[in-house]
């Protein structure tokens, strides 16, 4: 059991016996009553998005979750394919199981697959990734005088919203959490 002032993003619980993973969460303290989370939870076999208020100090079941390196290899439709790197095992996620994660894995990329009783359940990126950018529409002139913004396309097939700078092969640096843009890598 761990109380609710132990939360962190990312960390699975165990609520009437479904698993929940925690996406984010805020520590509310009204003027009248006493002190509650309210957070933002992921049900890990649907991928419904939930919110949940729970009071401040609050136990709950954490989920023990152990993670395995599986190498990503295709995407097939809404299913995704990995192979563990030391039995060649393949192992097929569907885009419910993976969330929003699929829009930062790359083909042929280790990526840590998450297991729970060794089933799995979904899989996790790092905080940050490098992705190239495939589609960069041309700056338009004058844009620049309010620090203009425009919107390219990375190599995984997401779109993000980028300074006037950034052109077509370019290296960025992308926020998993958020999505955002956060630096141009030089090559």
């Amino acid at each position: 059991m761990i109380s609710t002032s132990d939360f962190k993003p990312g960390m699975t619980i165990e609520i009437d016996g479904k698993l929940y993973s925690i996406m984010g969460y805020d520590h509310v303290k009204p003027g009248k009553g006493g002190a509650f989370l309210q957070t933002k939870l992921r049900e890990i076999e649907s991928g419904r998005i939930i919110n949940k208020r729970f009071r401040a100090g609050e136990k709950v079941n954490q989920a023990y979750v152990d993670t395995r390196e599986y190498q990503y290899l295709y995407r097939s439709g809404d299913d995704f394919v990995f192979m563990d790197k030391e039995s060649y095992v393949q192992l097929t996620l569907t885009k419910d199981q993976i969330g929003d994660s699929y829009k930062y894995i790359k083909e042929n990329s280790d990526i840590q697959v998450q297991m729970y009783q060794n089933n799995p359940i979904g899989i996790a990126v790092p905080d940050a990734v490098e992705l190239e950018v495939i589609q960069s529409p041309p700056a338009v002139k004058g844009n620049t005088v309010s620090g203009g913004t425009k919107d390219v396309t990375v190599e995984t097939g997401v779109e993000v919203t980028v300074p006037l700078f950034v052109n077509k092969g370019d290296i960025l640096k992308i926020d998993t959490s958020t999505g955002e843009y956060m630096e141009r890598v030089n090559k």
